[in-house]
């Protein structure tokens, strides 16, 4: 027998009007792998302040080796900075906004408060990345001292080897990590593979990264791109190495990790349930010569390869 449209068995139509589709979360394009918060060392912070100490001018420290007589030994003493920087706590923060009603009939199979404060939780944190990079304040494309700057040595502006060099004389104490867009290290290994040096790979975080003389070259999309032309950091990280720290307030009320809370607010008369998100977090450079930048960094430049056919 058929069903009077010509098919003899149940169709695929009808028959998934009882089956159960299986449903993802919601997939978020713009997260990321945020490699620069994960390999900053983070420091807390009391009462949201960071005060920075540094020696006022060590090239007038005397001393003296011993020439195995009694002569005078010199006099000396370390001079700190009378007037240290401070770095104050700056906060990412929203206020997310759920209908009691959506909660409570849609929830199952994901829980509709879970995937929302995921999601701006995500969100919050690839601003976080941001500020580190961008922030006129405390970010360290704005913090880096004109003496640790320096442009392409090519007329085209291309990153090569000789350049990443270059900023390892400027961050050659303990160097940890380039820092660039995906674009500008694309372009970097084109140039490596014209002059026939094609950079090695390392593992980290289960993922693989270009290196140059073993540093490893760490993407982030959160570099500004203008007109083609980017910008690329090395860094030396830590307060033992006295290079760039991460800071974040320890202990917050509802803190879900270091320096993020998510705080319940109440439900107001409409019935919506709101939830504060907050993230402090800040950033200091230790020492002058823990950053290093490559401006002007021309990432559309191409080549043609000859290749010889045998």
């Amino acid at each position: 027998m058929t069903d009077g449209q010509g098919n003899s068995a149940l169709g695929d139509l009808a028959a998934r009007q009882l089956a159960n589709a299986t449903k993802t979360v919601p997939q978020l394009s713009t997260i990321t792998p945020r490699w620069l918060p994960l390999l900053l060392q983070w420091v807390p912070v009391e009462a949201g302040i960071y005060r920075l100490n540094r020696v006022k001018n060590p090239e007038d420290l005397r001393i003296a080796c011993s020439k195995r007589d009694e002569s005078e030994l010199p006099q000396t003493f370390v001079d700190y900075e009378q007037q240290p920087r401070e770095f104050y706590l700056n906060s990412v923060t929203t206020v997310l906004d759920v209908h009691t009603r959506v909660s409570d009939l849609y929830s199952s199979p994901h829980n509709q408060i879970n995937q929302q404060l995921r999601l701006i939780i995500e969100t919050i944190k690839e601003q976080q990345e941001s500020e580190l990079i961008n922030s006129q304040e405390y970010g360290l494309l704005a913090n880096v001292i004109d003496q640790q700057r320096i442009f392409p040595s090519t007329s085209v502006g291309a990153p090569t080897p000789d350049d990443l060099d270059e900023l390892l004389t400027k961050v050659w104490k303990e160097p940890a990590f380039f820092l660039a867009h995906p674009r500008a290290i694309a372009a970097f290994g084109r140039e490596c593979t014209r002059r026939g040096v094609p950079p090695p790979t390392c593992s980290l975080f289960g993922s693989q990264f270009l290196t140059w003389r073993g540093i490893p070259l760490i993407p982030s999309d959160k570099l500004p791109v203008v007109d083609n032309k980017t910008k690329i950091l090395l860094l030396r990280v830590g307060e033992k190495r006295q290079g760039v720290v991460g800071l974040f307030q320890p202990g917050l009320p509802g803190e879900q990790s270091p320096g993020l809370s998510v705080r319940f607010m109440g439900i107001n008369r409409q019935a919506i349930a709101s939830y504060l998100i907050s993230l402090y977090c800040s950033q200091a450079i230790l020492t002058d010569d823990a950053v290093a930048v490559l401006d002007d960094v021309e990432i559309g430049k191409w080549h043609e390869y000859a290749h010889t056919y045998k």
